[in-house]
Formats: structure tokens, sequence, C-alpha cells
């Protein structure tokens, strides 16, 4: 492939290893990360590849328009892998208005100006591709049975899942109207090294070094699919080449865990890995508060299409990632 590549809210957790993930597998392609810098976002991450003559950054707010349009024909992007997103859903239960501007009129601000500079060419239209990448809490919520498809309706329940859910229907209408070359993935929990200290793994790992409460919401029954991030960032790349134009693809880990079991599981790699835990066991830290509102149940995630059609698999064990991104937060938290 040799292509020039745009990645919003490429200095993120997910962005941030797909950008390490591309640049390495695609020697010929140029990269630009288009990033305002939020608190959740970190350059250092990518360091690896900031001195690469193949690799640009620009601060930009997705919200900005002419900064989208000004970079937009500048770069002329022939493939944009869309991340940038406003994601904490606890943030935006407190001030849902980010998450509109962001999730729902930048991904409209980056979609039509692709669209309008790509359909000056028609080369440009049929071959020029546009990835958007969004969540599976589009899907609500699932009770002790089940797992979402791409052919599962939308029922959000939260301001943050609201917005993805905007932002995936306004792809998927640019795709039956104009005939745009999009395509969309909905992915389950990720986990890996860059992930924002705000999120469940690295919020047990921070405060349980710290020797704090481990806070966990309600009882810790809530389930979620865990997905370690590089089998996310092949997924991406494997969807944007060979993904059929106008689909969604569904990507998850198979991998179901209770809240509750994850955190004591971390506790245990704590334990191994430091030590020095109060009572001898980090699982003593561990805290029962107040649940969140709209707080759902399950989510877990029937990758049946991506697996059949394109043949992805995850290659990498959930164990050995887990125990591997805690040394990761442990080394982070300990600098």
């Amino acid at each position: 492939m040799n292509k020039r590549i745009l990645v919003t809210g490429g200095a993120g957790f997910i962005g941030s290893n797909l950008l390490l993930y591309l640049h390495e597998k695609y020697p010929n392609c140029h990269f630009l990360n288009i990033d305002k810098l939020s608190y959740a976002s970190d350059l250092t991450y990518l360091s690896a590849i900031s001195d690469s003559d193949r690799y640009t950054f620009k601060k930009i707010d997705i919200v900005d328009r002419d900064a989208v349009r000004e970079v937009v024909r500048e770069f002329k992007p022939e493939a944009v892998f869309h991340l940038a997103a406003e994601s904490h859903v606890d943030n935006s239960i407190k001030g849902p208005e980010p998450f509109i501007k962001s999730n729902v009129l930048g991904t409209f601000n980056l979609l039509e100006e692709c669209r309008q500079l790509w359909q000056e060419d028609e080369n440009s239209w049929k071959q020029n591709r546009f990835l958007h990448v969004s969540t599976d809490e589009v899907y609500g919520e699932l009770g002790d049975e089940g797992a979402f498809s791409e052919e599962t309706a939308y029922a959000p329940n939260s301001p943050y899942s609201a917005s993805k859910a905007g932002s995936d229907f306004i792809i998927r209408s640019y795709y039956h109207t104009y005939g745009m070359n999009v395509v969309t993935t909905n992915c389950s929990n990720n986990f890996g090294p860059h992930q924002h200290d705000e999120k469940l793994i690295p919020t047990v790992i921070r405060t349980a070094l710290n020797h704090d409460d481990i806070p966990v919401y309600g009882k810790g029954e809530n389930v979620r699919d865990w997905l370690y991030v590089r089998d996310h960032c092949a997924a991406l790349d494997l969807v944007f080449r060979d993904g059929r134009s106008g689909e969604t693809y569904i990507v998850g880990g198979d991998n179901e865990w209770k809240n509750i079991d994850l955190v004591k599981k971390i506790c245990d790699i704590l334990n191994e890995e430091v030590g020095e835990a109060p009572s001898d066991d980090f699982k003593s830290l561990i805290t029962f508060v107040k649940d969140r509102p709209g707080h759902d149940f399950r989510y877990a995630i029937d990758a049946s299409k991506i697996k059949e059609e394109l043949g992805w698999q995850k290659k990498h064990s959930f164990e050995e990632r887990l125990r591997e991104t805690v040394q990761w937060y442990i080394e982070r938290y300990s600098d």
C-alpha cells in the first residue's frame, strides 16, 4: 500500500497504537495525525515515529470546520482512519455537549470535507476510503445471554453512546446518499498500553499502587468483552483494505469478564509483580461505589462476519497481554 493516510485522534489510546502499527507495516505510506490534544492525548506515545519523514502531526480540533477543510485540502488524504472522539461515559453524563460536538459535528465536518475533495476526481472518488471507528455501546445492553451482531438494533443508553450512534448514522447516510466509499467498525472494550488513567484497567492499577481504594461500580457484576488493542489495530487495517464499502464490521475479543473478576485478576498480577500490598493482597483495597446512571449490564460481541468474510482472528493471549499491560502501567506510574 502506498497512500497518504490521515488518522484522527492519533495521540489517543487506540489511535497511537494504530499509527505505530501502520507506520511499521506500510513503509511507503505517509501519515498525518490530527488531534486536538485533549487531556486523554499524549504525543510521547508516538516518540518512536516522531522524527520519521513519513509522519506529520497537526494540532486540530475536528469541530473547527475551517481547520478541517484546510488540512484536508493541503494533505489530500487517500485514506482516513477516523478515531477522534470524546469517549469517557462518566464525562458524557456530567457534561454531554462536548460529546455531541466532537462525535457528531466533528465526524460530519471531516466526512463532508473529504467528500467534497474526493468528488473532484473520479478516481479519487472510487478508490479513496473513509474508515469510521465506533463502539459496541451503540447497541445498548444485553441480558445474561446473546451477543451483538451487525444486525442488532441501535439502543444507546448514555450521551456518549448516543453521540457515537449519531456519527455511525451519518457515515451510513453518506454511502447510501452519495455512494461514498465508507466503512464502519464497532469494537468491544480495548485494553493495552497508552490508555488514559480514567479507564477501568489503568484506574485499578494506579489506585492499587498508591494504596488507595479501588473503586468498583455497584457490585461489579457488569460484563464486558475485552479486546487487545493490537488485535483491534490489525482488524482496522484488514477492514480498511478488504471490507466491503458501506458495510459495518463488529470486532470483539471473545473474552467476557465481570468487572469484579477482572479487577481481582489485575490485583493478583500486581501481587506477583509488585508485592507490598496492604494486608498482603491488593484485593483488600477493592471498594464498591454507587453505580453510575444508565450503566449497561453486559456487552458481548459476535465477530463472525469479520472472521468469516475477511479472515480476521485475534492473535494475542489475553493472559499474556494483560500481564504485559499491567507491567507497562507499573513502569509508567513509577516514573
